[in-house]
């Protein structure tokens, strides 16, 4: 069986789900609401403590699915009850971001500076003026959104310059080793 499909799920205070005919998963908290269809031929079952996701046979695809539907239903329990959010850091002479309103503004190094309106459900933040963070009760979402801010400028190998997950680590490249052999 799958180390992680077996794993019990817990179920903190606060948090109500209800499972409605093929698995639409509907999870209520703090924080928000989330709905998601899982997999139909996976099975939710109710305990003392929280729920327990088990598979009807031993198939390639029942296999491939358990553990990642346990997953997807423990994301939404923790994103209505915790919320997610994921940081990023700016390197690069100029290179900042500012709030406007809802608004993400950064400036990269281009012409002009970029603007990006959030989702639903999601929200930017800046510390400073080198650290911006997205967070939401949709890890899925928080991670796409992170990752779209990232991609407007990377961080490239040679002087570190764009943005970054924090934490990441960048591995440096030398540059021109210059012309050694002439006289």
């Amino acid at each position: 069986m799958s180390r992680i499909g077996r794993k019990p799920i817990t179920l903190p205070k606060g948090v109500e789900v209800k499972i409605e005919t093929g698995n639409l998963i509907t999870v209520k908290g703090a924080k928000g609401s989330l709905t998601r269809q899982l997999s139909p031929s996976i099975l939710f079952e109710k305990t003392e403590t929280g729920f327990q996701v088990n598979r009807p046979d031993d198939s390639n695809q029942s296999r491939a699915l358990h553990g990642l539907n346990r997953t997807l239903f423990d994301n939404m329990i923790t994103g209505v009850s915790q919320g997610y959010r994921r940081d990023l850091e700016i390197a690069g002479v100029g290179y900042r971001a500012l709030k406007d309103g809802n608004d993400l503004v950064v400036l990269l190094g281009f012409s002009h500076a970029i603007k990006l309106q959030p989702p639903e459900g999601i929200t930017f933040g800046v510390e400073g003026t080198t650290k911006v963070f997205v967070s939401g009760i949709d890890k899925e979402l928080v991670g796409a959104q992170a990752a779209r801010i990232r991609a407007l400028r990377p961080p490239e190998p040679y002087k570190g310059k764009g943005i970054k997950y924090a934490g990441e680590i960048i591995r440096r490249k030398a540059g021109k080793a210059g012309k050694a052999g002439k006289k």
